[in-house]
């Protein structure tokens, strides 16, 4: 087989998995998209020629601009080393100002909620399509409740299969997608063929003019239904280290060319002959040929789950980013399957399944869970053209063009905002105040951080070797561990918490061979995996910093064991021979971790707000995954104390002694 031959199969390949992984959520727009336009006018009945000329238009123009040229040829550049997503364009742009942890939270808050938004609305409009056959109205009638059990089955279902991983059926999203896109331009293309005309919605005169036309009921609100459209461009952005840009780039023409195709269809025939203008039906399957609507319903019901699992995936991602970045509580992590970095964390499972399963229970239609989609993700679309703004600053863009690219966004998002708020009362609320939630937790866990970075009171270690040294020859003090290892969240040269030394010097006196201490740095970069080390002239003293990236599971227990054995190699540490052992020529010595927990005394000298936020830190801690955990230590000694953050020295209280 020549390179060449290899090579394009390479391509096809990537391709094909673009279209299984990217395109999920946009790729099941037209499900509802047309029908939530067409509802918000009245129905079939009170559309016209101009009013569908203009709708066209308006999706056209808006995939155009905001998913084609904002996203597939200018945010896909702004990628962290092929990562992309809002949390990794922040890692990128963090240090440029404190501030843009603002959008980078909102916007990851709002995403959050659409990943719980999504699973109800495809799966229940795909499943509404079976009152289409004739032969499901005559076993369980046109009622919505036999549609919810169904939804919800299914719903519950993909998130027991979370666990698992998606390694096996993945392989087969790419091929069914490619041909659920090829079905979409098909049955468009083959209702388009009657009537031609409707091209003219290409000219953006029509949209612009419907905006002002008496024809358009519901004037400007209309874009809150029209930006539907485009949802699913930022979990294409979000997606960008799965598939990488150029196979997004090169898929992106057909999918879009599908999309249209449909639309495009969906018109022709809402504006054609013969169909019944009265009635709440959805233009996608009505236009179909009666005898491949239970086909087009299990196809659709299956794009609807492949696109609620591209959602539950990116929600992961997002979610460890943000736990990486320090803007969310550590949640317990596992890693099914043999994916690059598919990962699993049950506390977002079950949370989205109770969220998804609750607001199918609640809005029963979806309808009225399209009144509240799409609002959430504007916020995150606004936030990201944010971010993109101080990315091309850092990338030297003189500041008329980069103002003027992303103003030009933020104008456009800003009016979509407006159109779909107007939605808010309707069911927005909900999409609003789970973004919202989100946010406060993030809010409360990234200024709790800043607040213990903030009051801490670091010490130098160089300052407190001779005590080391004497205390690890300190015969008359048991010994507690050959290595002890202690992971601090500071370490500024020499400098660390004064938590650590208070545990080791003044709460327990802890005598060892060897003390280490550990600091993982989060690095910009998605994988990295370096380290550095400080013995400070001893060797029994060693200060590790580890640099992870973002997407790097803190395997912390096993990472070290890599780099004890490259002190040892290189003469920096002795080796620790075994007397007792079950492995033959042992020379590392046992472990012990020891993990410090924090607690808030009352004599910190806070502001009511901030003890606040700490309190409320401490309280949501409990429901996050232990230290061990998290550091891949539960199958590690591990000794856990507990010590007051000492922002300050305890001032004693005045008292008298009373003679007696």
């Amino acid at each position: 087989m020549s390179k060449q031959t290899q090579l394009s199969k390479r391509r096809a390949a990537g391709l094909l998995v673009a279209m299984g992984v990217v395109y999920g959520d946009i790729g099941t727009s037209p499900l509802y998209v047309m029908k939530a336009i067409v509802t918000g006018q009245g129905g079939l009945q009170a559309v016209d020629e101009t009013f569908m000329l203009g709708a066209v238009s308006l999706v056209f123009w808006t995939m155009t601009l905001l998913t084609t040229v904002k996203y597939v040829m200018i945010a896909l550049n702004a990628d962290n080393h092929g990562e992309g997503g809002i949390f990794s364009l922040f890692a990128l742009v963090r240090h440029r100002a404190r501030w843009l942890v603002v959008p980078a939270m909102i916007g990851g808050a709002a995403l959050l909620a659409d990943g719980a938004l999504t699973p109800a609305v495809t799966v229940t409009t795909a499943i509404e399509g079976l009152r289409d056959v004739p032969a499901y109205v005559q076993l369980f009638g046109t009622g919505q409740q036999a549609i919810i059990i169904i939804t919800l089955t299914i719903i519950t279902g993909l998130f027991m299969l979370q666990r698992f991983g998606t390694n096996t059926i993945g392989k087969l999203f790419g091929p069914i997608m490619l041909a659920w896109f090829t079905f979409l331009g098909l049955s468009g293309l083959l209702n388009l063929t009657h009537d031609w005309t409707i091209l003219r919605a290409l000219n953006p005169y029509y949209a612009g003019m419907l905006l002002i036309s008496p024809a358009n009921k519901v004037g400007i609100l209309i874009l809150g239904s029209v930006f539907l459209a485009t949802t699913g461009a930022e979990a294409l952005y979000s997606d960008l280290g799965h598939v990488g840009k150029t196979n997004i780039r090169l898929s992106w023409p057909y999918v879009k060319i599908c999309l249209l195709l449909s639309y495009f269809g969906q018109a022709a025939w809402i504006l054609g002959p013969g169909q019944a203008r009265q009635g709440n039906v959805n233009p996608f399957f009505a236009m179909l040929p009666a005898n491949l609507t239970m086909a087009a319903v299990i196809f659709a019901t299956v794009a609807a789950i492949i696109a609620s699992q591209s959602l539950i995936s990116g929600s992961f991602t997002l979610v460890s980013e943000a736990i990486r970045l320090k803007l969310f509580p550590r949640l317990f992590t596992t890693y099914p399957g043999n994916a690059v970095g598919q990962m699993y964390l049950p506390a977002v499972n079950w949370g989205l399944w109770v969220v998804t399963s609750s607001l199918v229970l609640f809005f029963q239609t979806s309808e009225k869970m399209e009144a509240a989609y799409g609002l959430a993700i504007t916020l995150t679309m606004l936030m990201t053209t944010t971010l993109i703004y101080a990315y091309m600053r850092q990338k030297r863009v003189p500041i008329i063009g980069a103002g003027s690219l992303t103003a030009f966004f933020a104008v456009i998002e800003g009016v979509f905002l407006v159109a779909s708020a107007a939605k808010f009362w309707h069911g927005g609320y909900v999409a609003v105040g789970l973004a919202l939630v989100i946010f406060l937790v993030m809010t409360i866990w990234y200024r709790g951080e800043q607040l213990v970075k903030q009051h801490s009171q670091p010490l130098s270690l160089s300052q407190y070797k001779s005590q080391l040294a004497h205390l690890r020859d300190d015969q008359t003090i048991d010994k507690f561990q050959t290595n002890v290892v202690f992971l601090t969240s500071r370490m500024d040269g020499d400098q660390l918490e004064r938590q650590v030394l208070y545990s080791i010097l003044d709460k327990w006196p802890k005598r060892a061979d060897v003390y280490w201490f550990v600091n993982v740095t989060i690095t910009d970069e998605p994988y990295t995996a370096e380290y550095t080390v400080d013995t400070l002239g001893t060797d029994y003293v060693v200060m590790v910093k580890l640099y992870l990236g973002f997407r790097v599971r803190q395997d912390i227990n096993r990472y070290l064991r890599t780099i004890v054995r490259d002190l040892m190699a290189s003469g920096r540490l002795a080796s620790q021979e075994q007397t007792y052992s079950v492995t033959p020529g042992r020379d590392v010595g046992d472990f012990r971790f020891v993990i410090i927990e924090e607690k808030l005394t009352n004599s910190s000298r806070l502001s009511r707000l901030d003890r606040l936020v700490l309190e409320t830190k401490l309280a949501i801690k409990k429901y996050a995954t232990t230290p061990a955990k998290w550091f891949g230590l539960e199958f590690s000694e591990v000794t856990v104390e507990t010590v007051p953050i000492l922002f300050s020295e305890i001032p004693a209280l005045p008292i008298t002694e009373k003679q007696l």
